[in-house]
């Protein structure tokens, strides 16, 4: 329990270490954004799979693919609901507007909100990896996501500063975001545990939703500034850095 609450603070953490950076460079070009948040996803897209989708498979015995696949969609649709209760990240993400009024205010704080709510079933993929007992890939997992954030915490700095929000109160928001992810954590550990039966479909039900943010989240918004081949490479290098870490360290 020990190491689950260290990985929930570090994930979370991340979103913050993300906003300091953000507070520091106040406009962190697309390009460097772009490279770091590919190279996120490729880490992500192998971790979803190593860590999460086949050992589904695995321990789902006869049924482990019917069980992997109902995850995975499950998990797909689960989000793209949430994308169509809530605005999609970074459409609001280029709120660039030099206009400081309550809309402008509301428009960034809609977008902080929305990065919380995505933030919730990335929590719960952190947590529900554990639940294989190989604590070295849900480790692992835990990196990818906590990568994710850093670019995700180091965006939503200079749109709240621009829409006239206080440094301290911005900083605020960077940490409710991150919070969110711990609790996330907690939930999708503790849930696994009460209830081992439903752990297969818990498992690929994660790794649909790091499938998905990987594909309409971040891939989409890294081929979107004139940095595709950087930011394919980039992820091809986090890919191939999951795959190393994971048979060194968690075989």
């Amino acid at each position: 329990m020990d190491m689950v609450l260290i990985t929930a603070i570090g994930v979370g953490m991340a979103t913050v270490i993300g906003a300091i950076i953000g507070f520091i460079f106040k406009k962190v070009s697309h390009k460097f954004s772009d490279i770091i948040m590919s190279f996120a996803a490729g880490i992500m897209l192998a971790a979803s799979v190593i860590g999460l989708v086949l050992p589904s498979i695995e321990i789902g015995g006869k049924w482990g693919l019917v069980y992997a696949i109902v995850g995975i969609f499950l998990g797909a649709v689960c989000l793209n609901l949430m994308d169509k209760l809530i605005p999609h990240l970074h459409r609001l993400a280029g709120n660039d507007s030099e206009n400081h009024n309550n809309a402008n205010i509301n428009k960034v704080l809609l977008f902080v909100l929305a990065i919380a709510i995505h933030n919730l079933p990335e929590g719960i993929a952190a947590g529900v990896g554990f639940g294989t007992g190989n604590d070295g890939q849900a480790m692992l997992i835990a990196s990818g996501i906590a990568l994710q954030n850093i670019p995700e915490g180091m965006i939503i700095i200079a749109p709240m500063l621009a829409a006239g929000i206080s440094p301290r109160n911005t900083l605020l928001c960077a940490i409710g975001t991150g919070l969110v992810e711990v609790v996330g954590t907690l939930i999708g550990f503790l849930a696994v545990n009460v209830a081992e039966v439903i752990l297969p479909v818990a498992l690929s039900f994660a790794g649909g939703t790091m499938l998905y943010v990987v594909s309409d989240e971040m891939l989409s918004e890294t081929h979107a500034h004139g940095s595709e081949r950087g930011a394919t490479y980039a992820m091809l290098v986090g890919f191939c850095v999951m795959l190393v870490l994971d048979v060194l360290l968690g075989g």
